[in-house]
This record gives structure tokens, sequence and C-alpha cells, in this order.
């Protein structure tokens, strides 16, 4: 708009000083002369004159209204933050939320999009396996087009894009990117006189560290690590080093992270996954409780702690000294290898704006989205020097160089890259998790049920 309001200006400002010209011109020139000065001069004016009508035409357009599909909207600040950032860039452009819930999210809005009355022009996805399940009941516009004719630089983010391209096109921008780091209680390494992490742990200096800080002692227990019981928090371990993938079908190397985990459980190093899953316990409240050193968790925990330490929900000193660095990673891995998980922004193939709702999602997804998403305690996709420097600027976030250089990362692994079958994938590998983790099944038995049962999904 203010670019528009200045070729206005610009081009008023031309005519009045060449209309001004030509009058004094006609005082002290012959009429010839005159008249050709101006034809001259006149010609460039009205091209002017023209731009600046078009210019006016656009910006008295039609206003546009988005709709958008999203959830949890009052317990999740950017949403709204996204929004009026938008409309205060886009004075014409209102956008129009509409909270699905997070519970069974991407399965409410594939109900809402194959249904003739859809409409929403933008959708938030949530996960990769829904991604796969609207691509192929084709309700998600092809964005391929609309990215090169505004020249968008896809490497912004980092090779995930790639991971998400479907038959050699992308259906969605990444606008949010948490990954995985290794969050630890300064306290509990400063009791044990033990140095702290650091951004460069093999798995077994992450192994040891965890050993040196436990303390089995009855009533005084201090546990050296934690492990939600996820089972991304254990098999993808092994997808660090860039060469395997949960889609690979053999799972041969999920084996030495399932046995360091156990024998860190039977060594009283870390809780036993069998009484997490019967207590419930969730991850914050096991970190906030001031008895774990160290626990793998994603970015998105950083924004609650911080909060909760503020607001006094979490005791700050069990848990207020608090740092954390980058991911452990196998020998010969580089550090900052890490595991992620995104959020993108998609166009309904039904929109009738379609252009109108890729803009949105653009301007969320690039840098000038990624700053209103930092500025809330959340990590965008595109994450450069400013970005982070907002994020380690937040009240409550640790400032130690250490911590701050956590944020950098080297090689981001989607958790779930795109697959058809992901789906189904992801439940064997659940199940079979569940079965090792609670010692009904050995590793090796475990493993190969996992190898057996995806090999027929992947008919293999």
């Amino acid at each position: 708009m203010k670019k528009r309001l200045l070729g206005i200006f610009l081009a008023t400002t031309m005519m009045a000083t060449l209309f001004a010209g030509c009058g004094s011109a006609a005082a002290e020139t012959p009429a010839a002369t005159t008249e050709s000065t101006a034809t001259e001069t006149t010609e460039p004016a009205a091209e002017e004159v023209a731009e600046a009508e078009d210019t006016a035409q656009a910006d008295a357009a039609e206003p546009v209204t988005l709709k958008w599909a999203i959830w949890d909207k009052d317990i999740t600040p950017y949403w709204e933050a996204l929004k009026e950032a938008y409309e205060a860039a886009n004075p014409n452009v209102t956008v129009e939320m509409t909270d699905l819930g997070s519970t069974d999210y991407m399965t409410v809005l594939a109900t809402e999009l194959s249904g003739s009355g859809s409409d929403f022009d933008v959708v938030t996805i949530k996960d990769v396996p829904g991604y796969a399940t609207l691509v192929s009941k084709n309700t998600l516009e092809p964005l391929d087009s609309y990215i090169s004719s505004a020249g968008i630089d896809l490497s912004q983010y980092g090779g995930v894009d790639k991971q998400v391209t479907v038959n050699g096109s992308l259906y969605e921008l990444p606008f949010r990117n948490d990954f995985w780091v290794v969050f630890y209680n300064k306290d509990i390494f400063d009791a044990a006189g033990v140095d702290y992490p650091t951004n460069d742990m093999t798995f077994d200096e992450y192994d040891a560290l965890a050993r040196q800080v436990a303390d089995p002692t009855f009533g005084a227990q201090v546990y050296g690590t934690h492990y939600h019981t996820w089972r991304s928090a254990v098999q993808l371990f092994g997808v660090l080093d860039g060469k395997h993938t949960i889609l690979d079908g053999n799972y041969d190397f999920f084996k030495p992270y399932y046995e360091m985990v156990l024998k860190q459980e039977d060594d009283q190093i870390c809780r036993n996954y069998a009484d997490l899953s019967a207590e419930g316990l969730h991850y914050s409240a096991a970190f906030s409780g001031g008895d774990v050193a160290m626990m793998n968790m994603g970015s998105w925990f950083i924004s609650t702690l911080m909060a909760n330490i503020a607001s006094g929900e979490y005791d700050a000193s069990l848990c207020g000294n608090w740092g954390m660095v980058k991911y452990p990673h196998a020998d010969g891995v580089e550090a900052g290898s890490t595991l992620g998980t995104i959020t993108g922004l998609a166009v309904t193939s039904v929109s009738e704006q379609k252009q109108a709702a890729f803009d949105f999602v653009n301007w969320v997804s690039s840098a000038e989205g990624a700053k209103v998403m930092a500025e809330t305690g959340n990590f965008p996709a595109l994450m450069n020097a400013e970005v982070a420097g907002i994020i380690s600027g937040l009240d409550g976030f640790p400032q130690d160089d250490t911590s701050k250089e956590a944020l950098n990362v080297s090689n981001l692994y989607l958790e779930v890259p795109y697959a058809e079958n992901v789906s189904a994938i992801n439940d064997i590998l659940d199940t079979y998790h569940k079965s090792i983790m609670n010692r009904e099944m050995t590793v090796d038995e475990g493993i190969a049920a996992m190898n057996d049962e995806v090999g027929k999904v992947l008919g293999q």
C-alpha cells in the first residue's frame, strides 16, 4: 500500500513540475519550440498518470476475505498475531479464522474439505500423515507455479520442502518448525560437580554424562535423563545420520538405541517406561519436578517452560536454572543434526481466490511471518540470525552462549517424511515400540516384527 501511494504521489508531482515547466517555456521561446517541448514532456506524464490511475484502481479493489482453518485459537498466541500483522500490511484483506479444535484436527479438516460446501481458502497442515491424505484426495492446490512467479527461494527452509514434495509438486509452505534439543537442569550438574552437556555430544558421551549425574538413592533420586513414552523419543535417534527414515522397511538401525535406553532403565538412570505409561506422567511434569538432569524434547517446550516459570506454575527453585544443547549424535554424524516436525499452510483447490490465499501463505512463511512467530516465543520454519536473536532475547530464555548456539540446526530430518502409506507405518512402529519398552518382546523380536509388518505394507 505504501509503495502504491508513493507511486501516485510521484506521478502527481511530476505532472505539476512538467506543466509548470511548459508554462515558463511558452513565455520565452517561439511557438514551434513550445509545441515540441510540450509534446515531448507531456507524453511521459500521461504514462505516469495512467500508472497512477491503475494503482489507484488496484488500491480501491474489492475487499478480500480469506477463510483460514486452524486449531486451539484461544491458547495459541501466534494465530491472532499473524492475522493482525498481515491485515495491517494488507488493509484490504480480512482473515477469518475457524477453530476446528486440536483433537483429530486433520481428520475433521479432511471431512470438511471433502464436502462440496467447504469454503476454506487457507488450511493449516498439522502433520505429514494428514497432509498425505489431503493430497491424495486432491483437496490442496499445487503451489509450484505460485512459488515460481513469486521467486521464492525454497532453500531458506533447509531442505524440509523436499521432504514434503509429492510427485514433484509442493502443496504446502512451512511456517512453523519444531526441532528436538536436550533440556538440562544446571543445578543438578552443579550439585554433582559435573560439567554441563555440550552442543557436540556423541551418544556414548551422552550416556556417560547421564550416568555421572544420576543418583538412585531412595527419597533423593535423581534421573540422569528422561524419555517420554512417544516412540520418537527413542527410535528416531537412528535417523540422525541422514541415511535412514521410518519408511525404510528395515529397522535394524533402531537396535543400539533401544539397548541404550533399556540398559539405562535397568540401572535407574531414567524412569521406567511401564511406570510412565501407567501413571500418565507428562514430560513437562517430569522436568519441572527438579529430579531430571537431561530430557530430549522438542523446541515447543521452550515457550511453555519460560511461561510457567514466570507465572509461578513451575517452582523456579526446582527447574528455573535450565539450559539446552543440541541433540546427541552418532559417531561421524555432524553436530546439530536433529529431528523436526513442521506446520504448514496450504491453499485449497476449491478456493475462488487462490492468488490472494497464496499471498497470505507466502507472507506467513516468509521472514516477516517468521519474526511474528519468534516474538510469540515459537519457532518459525524460516530461521535466520534476526529470528534467532528475537527468540534468545525473550524473557526467561537462558543467556549462556551454549543455549543460544543450540538454536542453530545443521541438518533437519522430519520425524515423519511424506509417503502415501505413512499412517499405516506409524501405527506398526508405535505398536512394537510399546511391546519392546514394556518388555513384552525383546529388542530383536520387536524389530523383526516391525520389519515383517512394514514390509507387507511396502509390498516387500
